[in-house]
């Protein structure tokens, strides 16, 4: 809105009425996509309105419908088991084309994200041509040089929400964990000698977050990405997050209510069984069996520790 404009202020939005009016289609949006507790907080800017004109049938309205997106909540919140492993879905693809532009395009929980890939795909396709264009599917580095420069190039990664600890203190709800996101993640594994997997003493993680320039979910469908930052993980730090993972997930299956004894039995096999690869058993072996000679991992060593003595706890 530009107040230079001749007759800007003089248009219908600009009553009280074009602003109720307003708020009460962002409110049904909002309820049509399942965000409410957004609807929520748009209710707050217009009840005050109503009560300062004493319009008892518009507040009565307003509170059936408050209800209605209150009792959504608590059937969302109940069958959140459900959404186990959907809290944090990698629902954004990262997008880069020839290494110039980052994209996360937002499907916020509405697209799987293979079918946005398949989409993105498509749209490229058709603009470049489909025999011009190559789809690199890992998360690597890319290297320039060995580009062909008559090919157009993309690269796709699923990316997850990046939240810092002090953060998951207060996105407690699916909804909170799906909102008013800026931050994503997405992990590469590597070994020191440029294989992707290896033994578990030589397993390293690199983290790559990404800051975008407006939180999601926007009104474009991509969000252009501001800031990156790269955290390397020791082999024991990316032992110590899978024991954690683990954890965590017993804790889910062994408090779910009502109880899932087959989810339960599917957690402990991938905990215990011996048919598992790289198993607990196997990291206690290889990181626990004598303590390190460098100080520098005495702290890890400890806290690797700890982390086997909650998960025997579960």
């Amino acid at each position: 809105v530009s107040p230079d404009e001749e007759g800007i202020c003089s248009g219908k939005y600009f009553t009280e009425a074009g602003l109720v009016g307003l708020l009460e289609q962002a409110a049904a949006s909002f309820s049509m996509a399942g965000m409410y507790e957004a609807v929520n907080e748009v209710y707050k800017v217009l009840i005050p309105i109503h009560e300062a004109n004493r319009d008892a049938k518009k507040l009565s309205t307003i509170h059936g419908k408050l209800q209605e997106a209150f009792s959504k909540i608590v059937h969302q919140q109940e069958n959140s088991s459900a959404q186990f492993g959907k809290d944090m879905v990698g629902f954004c693809i990262l997008h880069s084309v020839h290494g110039r532009v980052t994209f996360v395009p937002t499907s916020l929980g509405l697209t799987l994200p293979s079918d946005s890939c398949y989409r993105l795909v498509g749209f490229y396709g058709e603009r470049f041509g489909e025999d011009v264009l190559e789809v690199i599917k890992d998360s690597n580095p890319v290297d320039k040089c060995k580009l062909d420069p008559n090919k157009a190039y993309i690269q796709i990664t699923y990316v997850e929400p990046y939240f810092d600890t002090y953060e998951m203190k207060d996105r407690i709800t699916y909804f909170d964990k799906n909102y008013n996101l800026r931050r994503f993640m997405y992990c590469t594994p590597f070994t020191l000698d440029g294989r992707a997997h290896g033994e578990l003493h030589e397993q390293f993680k690199r983290k790559t977050i990404l800051t975008t320039s407006h939180a999601f979910p926007y009104i474009k469908t991509r969000i252009n990405v501001i800031h990156k930052e790269e955290i390397i993980l020791t082999p024991i730090e990316v032992a110590i997050e899978d024991m954690q993972k683990k954890t965590q997930e017993l804790a889910f299956a062994t408090h779910q209510d009502p109880a899932d004894p087959k989810m339960l039995q599917m957690v402990l096999q991938g905990s215990v069984g011996t048919t598992v690869n790289q198993g607990p058993l196997e990291v206690a072996q290889v990181f626990l069996s004598e303590i390190p000679n460098d100080p520098k991992l005495f702290r890890h060593h400890n806290k690797l520790r700890l982390c086997f003595k909650d998960f025997t706890k579960r």
